[in-house]
């Protein structure tokens, strides 16, 4: 039986066993597995890699495992460059837009809220939300790691917290979203993008009492679903300013 030693850096340990956190350790093997089969074979993926050096060198994905090679995996990084060395995903999405599996729809409905074009429906099958993500340039937002193992999927994450708030506030550090919010410009419903209409394009769907107590009105381009300032705006402003300006206080949607 062959064997690797190998070490994972920053967030990358999140995904290992307690006793392989912040430690090299060894892995043993048979064959010759390419480096990418490896790595996710110890339960992270590819999705989450960045950087990988064999015995100091940078290396892709197909490398070819030997027996005592010294493994280094990193993870996406925000302040190096890393541009001489063979980058192992994909140059990101400028314009991030995002697919989210069934169980993420209430952070789906927060990043609508922040304006992030985010596609998500409880009907998803795995294979539905890889084609997508591919084919449609979205990231692929899950907690199903399998899901991102799939080849196909380019752009994705392994959410790791199980809490709403704490999701989002994931997903807007690990993609540097804080300055691309823009709040208020989603249906939290479909995910169209809203306009604001006159009094007179909505009175009718609106109870007149309604249209009385306001006077800004925004529509849903694709539902013609219609949003005011209703008794949950302050609190929704509050959680916007929590987010983009990476407050603790809290907010309730």
């Amino acid at each position: 039986m062959a064997r690797a030693y190998l070490r994972f850096y920053a967030e990358l340990n999140d995904l290992l066993p307690l006793d392989r956190r912040q430690v090299t350790f060894i892995h043993e093997f048979g064959g010759r597995p390419a480096v990418k089969d490896l790595v996710e074979a110890l339960g992270v993926p590819h999705t989450e890699v960045d950087l990988i050096l064999a015995n100091g060198d940078s290396v892709d994905f197909t490398y070819r495992v030997g027996d005592g090679d010294r493994l280094a995996v990193y993870p996406v990084f925000e302040a190096f460059d890393i541009g001489a060395l063979a980058r192992l995903r994909p140059a990101p999405l400028r314009e991030p837009c995002f697919v989210l599996d069934v169980h993420l729809g209430r952070l789906a409905r927060l990043l609508r809220l922040l304006g992030f074009d985010s596609l998500y429906t409880n009907a998803a099958s795995d294979p539905w939300l890889a084609r997508t993500s591919r084919t449609e340039h979205r990231i692929l937002l899950t907690r199903d790691r399998e899901l991102l193992k799939r080849a196909e999927v380019t752009h994705g994450y392994c959410v790791r917290s199980t809490h709403t708030r704490e999701q989002l506030a994931e997903v807007m550090a690990r993609f540097d979203l804080a300055c691309a919010a823009r709040p208020f410009t989603r249906c939290l419903a479909c995910n169209g993008a809203l306009e604001s209409v006159d009094r007179g394009d909505v009175e009718q769907s609106l109870p007149p009492l309604v249209c009385a107590r306001h006077h800004q009105f925004w529509r849903c381009k694709d539902c013609r679903r219609v949003f005011l300032k209703g008794s949950h705006h302050a609190e929704l402003v509050r959680l916007v300013a929590a987010v983009t300006e990476m407050r603790e206080e809290e907010a309730v949607l």
